[in-house]
């Protein structure tokens, strides 16, 4: 097991209490420990998001003995290591599951658990929608995860009835193509995607829209912040969900509006479709 190095650090970046060693392994500290520009940013990002995600963190280990943190298209692990790090090692309790579909990153991530004695950090290779889970979501999480990989984890946590979501989106292309072939009846929509720039902008805009409309339709409280501030980063928008009933009619409403205006289908309305859990339905089919 990897030495557990906490010294004592100013930097405003490195949060109290954190192995300095394994920031040094994620790279996020360079190898004498110091912050170069690249790191801090990103370094900046993932202890934002940690501290966003205390309060759902602290609900989950209130509600249950043994909660389930899934975080969804985990790349290199940054958030599942800080999480564990930061909150469910000095819980001594709670488990965390990684799903990376790249073989490399998730054998990199569980390695890395390993020689840092996260012992309930477990990695499952493979696509969100496939993956098997040891439980229960309370907190399904997805960091910068691309296109509908977004869409994924918010209907992983939608299909699992997780308590607490919280996802910060990548690129995503989609709904820009799908307006590119839309045909709105009154110019005025028109006009607001004419132009490709403005088109990739809209789309980018009404996926996140959408998102939030159908975690609505299934009953959770959303919350749309920014994660930083924009200098630190273009992908910046951060939606959190809390589970608080399991219906909403004026959602479900709103949602057919967004869609049938723009003529668009986003992957999020597929995906819970085919799982007999269309937002868009008058009532519940699930």
């Amino acid at each position: 097991m990897a030495k557990q190095q906490h010294d004592a650090r100013t930097d405003p970046e490195v949060p109290k209490g954190m192995s300095i060693e394994l920031l040094k392994d994620l790279h996020l500290l360079t190898r004498d420990g110091q912050l170069n520009a690249d790191a801090r940013r990103k370094l900046k990002q993932i202890r934002h998001l940690v501290g966003l995600l205390k309060p759902a963190l602290d609900d989950a280990l209130a509600r249950s003995t043994d909660p389930l943190v899934v975080d969804c298209g985990a790349g290199k692990s940054y958030l599942g290591a800080l999480v564990y790090e930061l909150v469910l090692g000095p819980a001594g309790r709670g488990s965390l599951v990684a799903i990376e579909a790249r073989p490399e990153l998730s054998e990199q991530a569980a390695a890395r658990a390993a020689r840092f004695g996260q012992d309930r950090f477990r990695v499952a290779t493979g696509e969100i929608a496939t993956a098997s889970l040891p439980g229960r979501p309370s907190v399904v999480t997805a960091l910068h995860a691309c296109d509908t990989a977004t869409d994924d984890a918010l209907a992983l946590a939608i299909a699992t009835n997780a308590d607490h979501v919280a996802v910060v989106p990548c690129c995503q292309a989609e709904v820009a193509r799908q307006l590119e072939s839309s045909r709105p009846s009154d110019a005025a929509t028109a006009a607001l995607f004419a132009h490709p720039l403005h088109r990739r902008e809209l789309g980018s805009h009404l996926t996140n829209v959408v998102r939030g409309l159908a975690l609505e339709a299934h009953g959770y409280k959303v919350t749309v912040t920014e994660l930083v501030g924009w200098e630190h980063s273009a992908k910046n928008e951060l939606i959190l969900g809390k589970r608080a009933h399991r219906y909403d009619a004026a959602a479900r409403a709103k949602l057919r509006a967004v869609l049938d205006r723009f003529g668009i289908e986003p992957a999020i309305v597929r995906e819970l479709a085919a799982r007999n859990l269309d937002p868009r339905a008058d009532a519940p089919t699930g």
